[in-house]
Formats: structure tokens, sequence, C-alpha cells
């Protein structure tokens, strides 16, 4: 409404201004009428200015009405149609329209077009400012300050996890945010890593993943203007979170029941070589080094493989292993 010259392309459509908030929720009643009230007379004033529809200007606001470009035309909404920029060019040659500096008329014809492309900056920020990137940003981060957390001087998963945060709490001030989701996969995450304190058997597990899809689904306050999370990437994301924290539990359960390989108790069950005959008291050779035991069930003689039985302080206790083999 405020252009000098108004053009539409072919099958586009012009109305629907009624006046909603930037996320989609509710103004309340008495700002909704307030706000309706001044943009329907900001719209009038427009097109009085502009020598167009007033009574249009005004319904397209408070009736939320719509026109196809034809019928802009018609109800003149708007000045003309025109196929592409060359033919609008051509088509607005000649015409005089006011300005502050008085009448002015347009030579448009075959002009020199120069685009202004979008900066590597906007398009960055409209980048992590989508949806689905933000809330991977919010997951990465999280994960990589848990692992940095986890395994203190590692260094990489605490530079990306911060860095991923940051990035993620800025696409957050220019989205409607829903708390309550962002506290769901906060909870949803702690019991993950509860799984692996305690042995609830699996229970933990499913209730963060539940936890987490319900916060990611919730996420965002206005899924009906089009700021939700695909369940495309919902459904990976969670998953691969649930993935690593399973296989962290699970590489702990197979550590816990891997024998033990060091200390006294590592000694148990290893094999030794009888240096001398061991009646019952002696000296043994276990992977190069030499022990003093105490032989149990009799006297073995030198050179006989033994089993070590069990360790009472700097002495082994052994038994028969039952093959023989050449003293070292």
């Amino acid at each position: 409404m405020a252009a000098h010259v108004a053009a539409m392309a072919p099958a586009t459509n012009i109305g629907a201004a009624h006046p909603v908030t930037a996320g989609g929720g509710d103004m309340g009643k008495e700002m909704s009428k307030k706000v309706a009230n001044d943009a329907a007379a900001f719209a009038r004033s427009l097109a009085a200015e502009r020598g167009r529809n007033v009574e249009w200007a005004e319904k397209a606001v408070r009736s939320s009405v719509s026109v196809t470009e034809r019928e802009a035309v018609k109800l003149k909404v708007v000045d003309l149609v025109a196929d592409n920029l060359q033919d609008l060019l051509a088509k607005i040659d000649g015409r005089v329209v006011k300005t502050t500096r008085g009448m002015v008329t347009l030579q448009t014809r075959d002009a020199p077009i120069k685009r202004i492309e979008i900066r590597f900056r906007d398009r960055f920020l409209a980048l992590i400012t989508d949806p689905n990137i933000a809330y991977i940003l919010m997951m990465v981060g999280m994960l990589g300050i848990f692992f940095e957390l986890q395994n203190p001087g590692v260094v990489l998963p605490g530079v990306i996890g911060g860095i991923s945060l940051i990035l993620a709490f800025f696409a957050f001030q220019s989205l409607p945010i829903n708390w309550a989701g962002v506290l769901l996969i906060l909870f949803g995450i702690a019991l993950l890593i509860a799984e692996i304190k305690i042995a609830s058997h699996g229970v933990l597990t499913i209730g963060g993943v539940i936890s987490m899809v319900l916060g990611s689904f919730m996420l965002y306050d206005a899924p009906e203007v089009g700021f939700r999370v695909s369940w495309a990437v919902i459904i990976p994301t969670v998953g691969a979170t649930a993935g690593l924290f399973v296989w962290a539990v699970s590489a702990g359960v197979r550590a816990m029941r891997r024998p033990q390989v060091t200390g006294a108790q590592g000694m148990v069950g290893r094999l030794a070589v009888a240096r001398g005959e061991l009646g019952p008291e002696g000296q043994v050779n276990v992977d190069g080094e030499i022990w003093r035991a105490v032989a149990e069930g009799g006297a073995i003689p030198a050179g006989e493989k033994v089993r070590v039985t069990a360790v009472d302080g700097l002495t082994l206790r052994v038994s028969r292993a039952g093959d023989r083999a050449q003293t070292p």
C-alpha cells in the first residue's frame, strides 16, 4: 500500500492483513482491538495517499479479506500485473508518481538492475534461527558439556558443546520458546545420566526418551505458524542421544563384569611355573616375575605348571595345573 507503484506477479494474492503477534500467540482482547484499529487507520491513510481503494484496505485489516492479482487491479488495490522484473520496468515507464519533491515521471525501460545479495552474516543468522537447527544446536551443546564433565581434559566436546549452546541461546531470542519443553528435555537427559549411575533395568532410559520426545514436541510455543521441530529431526536426534547413553551404560556393565587384571585379585587364576620343588614352600615364575609360593595339596616338583588360587601379602598360594613345563 505504501509503494508509489504497486504491482503483483501472476498467480499471487494480497490481503489477510489482520495483526497477529510475531510468535502467533494471543495478544488479549483489548490489546488486539487496539492494534487492529491502529493498523486499519494506517492502511486507510496509505491507500488514500496513493489513490487506492480505502474501503478494501480497511477490510483487509479488520476482516482479513484477500483477492487475486486480477481482482486487485479491478478493485484499484494495486496498479498492475507484471510477469517478471523486465516486464514491470517496461510497464511503469512513463508513469507519473507523487514524491516529496513533487511529481516525477519514471524512466525505467531498459534500466540497469543491481541485485543486492544477502551478506554471509545474515545468511548465517537466518540458518541458526531455523527451529530445527536451533534444536540440534541445543542438543549437541548439552551432550558436549556432559561428555566433557564426564571426561575432564578431553577439551574438544566441551569446546563444541559451549559454542553450540551459545548459538542455540542466541537463536532462542528470536524464537517463541516454551520453557516447559526445555525443562522436559533437560529432565530426559538427567534420567539418561541417572541410568549410568543407577541400575533401573531400562526404566530410566525409557522415561528419559519419552521426556525428551515430549520436550522436543513442545519446545516452541507457536506450532500453528510453523514454529515446530520436524519429526524427521526429533526421532534421529533423540534416538542418537539415547543410543549414546545406552552404549555408555553397556560399556560400564561390561567393564564391571570383566575379570580384574591388576592387583592381588588380578593374580588369582594365573598360571605359574615352579622354579624349584614346592615342598610346600618355594618360588614360582609368573610372567617373568619371581614370587614366593606355598603349594596346596602336597609337594609339587620343579618345572610343573601351577595355578594361583589366592594371594596372601607377597606370597602366592598355588595348586597343580596338570601340565609340565620347562623351568625358566
